[in-house]
This record gives structure tokens, sequence and C-alpha cells, in this order.
């Protein structure tokens, strides 16, 4: 097992990149492994660690097909129905409340509508 080389941060030298910066170039990782690591150290806490790919070795992303796009939007129309309701919320319904916010608070939208 050989070890990875480590660099400093923002000292990593060209040809690495880490997964977003490989997507914003509109690349891939590909199957690669991992080729270095940045460290970025920090006080009283563990070093953050930021993996890097080799960038002549990533490939293209792949494009998103018809089928993949109709996944994406039946899911995120999903995530604005209300459980509760089971009405189109007009926003993606907030993980922390469970529901849209008439449903979460009732008394407060009643007022609102009668204002």
């Amino acid at each position: 097992m050989s070890t990875l080389p480590v660099f400093r941060w923002h000292l990593a030298p060209d040809g690495y990149a880490t997964r977003r910066q490989l997507r914003a170039r509109g690349l891939r990782p590909g199957g690669q492994d991992v080729a270095a690591q940045l460290e970025r150290p920090r006080r009283r806490r563990p070093s953050l660690v930021a993996y890097l790919y080799r960038i002549d070795a990533a490939k293209p992303v792949r494009p998103m097909t018809a089928a993949k796009w109709a996944a994406l939007a039946k899911a995120n129309a999903a995530r604005r129905i209300c459980p509760q309701c089971l009405r189109d919320a007009g926003y993606v319904v907030p993980a922390s409340l469970g529901t849209c916010a008439s449903c979460a608070y009732p008394d407060h939208s009643e007022s609102l509508r009668r204002g």
C-alpha cells in the first residue's frame, strides 16, 4: 500500500483537482483512485482534508438523459407536496417542519387570511 502525497492548503501542484473543481470543468474522476490530499491545519480540531484527483485521468461528465430529467422533475415535485394536506405548497416542504407552513402554523395562517 502506497501512501498519498500530502500538500498544504493552496499549495497543490498543477494537474490535481477536487471533485468540485473537476465538475466545474465538466469532468468527473471516472473511477480513478484518489491521487493526493490537501490538509488545512486548524487549532484545537483535526485538520480539514480534501482529496485530489488527476485532471489528465478524468473523464467527461455523462450527459443527462430524458429519463433522468423526468425522474429528477418527479422527485422535485414530490418534495413540494405537503404530507398532511396533500397540496402543492409552492415551495419545498422544510424537513424541519415536515409539513407546509399552513399546516405547521394553522393559527397564524388563518389570521393572515382574515387581515
